[in-house]
């Protein structure tokens, strides 16, 4: 057994053992990743032979689709007796700025700007997913612009602020956000050589290796770098993932050919990912 299947193995075991498992998240995480650039439809049994390389039984899939169908994030086709699912516009829609987010190839650059939204409903955890933090009440703020992407529900106020006092710098809590990078690191920096995986372990490998980035990138409010700390972990984390990912690339994208997915439809937007894709298996 390879260092890589070794650490595979002890991956799907640490998912497995952090509680109750949240199979819908995962499979949002597969058609965030490998579904949506091969033409964002999925046949049920290539959901379930994907989440069984991560020890996932058919019966939890179906239940999770259930949910997920059920709260408008996907909606199932059928095909004689074959089942079908792709994601609904509600869901693509909520996949556009996360999937940005993901991806990024760096630290973006800032002018300057503030962005403040405050909300005329109750207070919700939404605008998080926009790089928001909140400032209290229903009041909301964020390293620059882009109004044209948020709700419409929303009162927004653009501009240019002074430079940021320490004391709200804190608002976004960077010691937390910095532990959950390490912790990434401690995790995936020892995996090996994933060439020597097999198709099927790199597609799970990629799965699980997208699946905790996306629960930590997406909760880290995405300052420029003119307001991180000169060292910030999350730079050595990124370019981990980004490597790791790469790496796996060829084979789990060989294993979407060979169970039923089409192929790429994007090809473009699946190199750009991460800024440093090549060598792409089409």
């Amino acid at each position: 057994m390879s260092n890589a299947d070794s650490e595979l193995d002890r991956h799907i075991a640490r998912l497995h053992g952090n509680g109750r498992l949240r199979v819908w998240s995962l499979i949002i995480t597969f058609f965030g990743d490998a579904v949506a650039l091969r033409g964002g439809r999925v046949a049920l049994s290539t959901l379930q032979d994907a989440m069984g390389l991560l020890n996932i039984e058919p019966g939890a899939v179906r239940t999770a689709l259930s949910r997920l169908a059920g709260e408008g994030w996907v909606e199932r086709e059928r095909e004689g007796r074959l089942s079908f699912y792709k994601l609904t516009d509600q869901g693509h829609d909520a996949f556009d700025e996360p999937t940005k987010r993901i991806y990024a190839g760096a630290a973006r650059d800032w002018d300057g700007d503030w962005t403040v939204a405050i909300e005329t409903q109750e207070t919700s955890t939404r605008l998080g997913d926009h790089g928001f933090v909140a400032l209290g009440g229903k009041a909301w703020l964020r390293a620059g612009g882009g109004a044209s992407t948020l709700p419409d529900d929303l009162l927004v106020i653009s501009g240019t602020g002074s430079d940021l006092p320490a004391s709200l710098l804190s608002l976004w809590k960077l010691d937390d956000h910095a532990a959950h990078y390490t912790a990434f690191i401690a995790d995936w920096r020892s995996f090996g050589a994933p060439e020597n995986l097999s198709p099927g372990e790199a597609m799970a490998a990629r799965t699980l290796l997208l699946h905790d980035w996306r629960r930590i990138v997406l909760r880290d409010p995405a300052l420029p770098d003119a307001l991180l700390p000169a060292d910030w972990i999350g730079h050595e984390a990124r370019k981990l993932v980004r490597q790791t990912y790469h790496d796996l690339l060829r084979g789990s994208e060989n294993w979407l050919n060979d169970n039923g997915l089409p192929a790429q439809t994007r090809p473009d937007a699946l190199r750009l990912r991460f800024n440093v894709l090549r060598n792409i298996a089409n």
